[in-house]
């Protein structure tokens, strides 16, 4: 007979696991400890740094900020003087940090996206040159690049009393490009609305017109539409405005040229360096996104004979792209960053106009904090927009 096992509960089995043990409980150990240790460090930081400055009789915070500058700052996108604060000067170093960023991201994916087809084109001369340009362009250190664009564009100009005129009121020496512009008027305003408001409104043509492609076939030509609006709209305004002919015109006075506009040789040679620098790079990513599409796709689209262009923008681009963006986005932010050498050619960007600050008002520790913060938001939002539009260009599985 089998022995009959007993049907009573015994002592549970759970045993108690000392916390050293429990894997939970040490990763919450663990962060504990961590941070007891970076709020250590902080206020040990912080602490000596207040005794240092309270030492040397240094004062500490951004009361400064409504304090005269008593600098002038050689160009700026809005009205600027000696006499305005530091937050205004601080500003306008900030707006033309962003307009080089800005410009020069544009520009630098134009270009790049341009000599990355070419490196992969059949012409056997185009490949090559496109690839010269990228192996020499990569391989100088960009700071040196400023200063050869920078000596270019300064020393082989003439003086301003021997500008280069090649047309009527525009001129060209080593202290700029002057050319006229338009005198202000109220239908350049509403020109320029109507322009902005037609560009948005293509853009969502462009993406209904994508889904109504989806469901019935039907191709609509929102590019063609949009550039006539963008075309005939502002033009049709400045006809009911009176056609406003004026024009500000450069003219040489003591020194120099006032009047038009005056494209200063530092931001010519830094936005020069930056585009052809960043864009040997863009030109590589665009060229590894383009070799990542199976050769059979574009032997289909070439069988139902489309056209390359039509290969490159319906097949090609749109599933290039989810190769590119992300490294391309690394690229613009490198661009964003780089522009900090300015200070080495006399560009006033943000960094030269906080180092001034600085050397002014004694108070390194704000100023860097504000030079990290502006280069932070600057790279945070090119990210931010650049994250969402890849989500965007991400294709759908099925």
């Amino acid at each position: 007979m089998r022995p009959k096992h007993n049907q009573t509960s015994g002592p549970s089995n759970d045993v108690a696991v000392p916390f050293w043990r429990d894997a939970e409980k040490r990763a919450i150990l663990f962060q504990i400890v961590a941070l007891f240790v970076v709020g250590t460090v902080s206020y040990y930081l912080y602490s000596n740094t207040q005794a240092n400055l309270a030492r040397q009789s240094i004062a500490t915070g951004f009361g400064f900020w409504g304090k005269e500058a008593s600098f002038e700052i050689g160009e700026s996108l809005i009205r600027y003087s000696a006499t305005d604060s530091y937050s205004r000067a601080l500003l306008v170093g900030a707006l033309n940090t962003l307009k080089v960023a800005f410009i020069g991201i544009i520009l630098t994916t134009i270009i790049g996206s341009f000599i990355g087809i070419a490196r992969l084109s059949s012409n056997w001369l185009v490949s090559k040159m496109a690839a010269s340009f990228i192996e020499v362009m990569q391989n100088i250190p960009v700071l040196l690049q400023l200063f050869f664009w920078y000596a270019i564009f300064y020393e082989s100009f003439p003086a301003p009393r021997q500008a280069l005129n090649p047309i009527k009121g525009v001129f060209l020496c080593n202290r700029g490009f002057m050319f006229p512009i338009p005198q202000p008027h109220s239908a350049h305003a509403v020109m320029g609305g109507v322009f902005l408001m037609i560009l948005i409104g293509g853009w969502f043509l462009n993406r209904w017109g994508y889904k109504r492609q989806e469901l019935t076939g039907q191709i609509l030509p929102a590019g063609r539409i949009t550039a006539a609006l963008a075309l005939l709209l502002p033009l049709l305004i400045w006809v009911l405005y009176g056609a406003p002919t004026a024009m500000d015109i450069p003219v040489l006075r003591g020194f120099n040229f006032q009047g038009g506009l005056t494209i200063s040789p530092e931001f010519s040679a830094l936005l020069l360096g930056l585009v052809l620098y960043t864009s040997a790079f863009v030109a590589e990513i665009v060229r590894a996104g383009i070799q990542s599409i199976n050769r059979g796709q574009i032997e289909a689209a070439k069988a139902i004979a489309l056209r390359p262009g039509q290969v490159l923008h319906l097949v090609i681009m749109p599933q290039a792209l989810r190769v590119i963006i992300p490294p391309l986005t690394s690229q613009m932010l490198n661009l964003t960053k780089n522009s900090s050498l300015a200070v080495a050619i006399g560009y006033a960007d943000f960094v030269a106009v906080a180092n001034t600050t600085i050397n002014q008002t004694g108070q390194a520790i704000e100023g860097v904090a504000m030079i990290m913060v502006v280069y932070l938001f600057f790279s945070l939002s090119t990210s931010l927009f650049m994250n969402w539009y890849n989500k965007h260009m991400a294709l759908v599985e099925r």
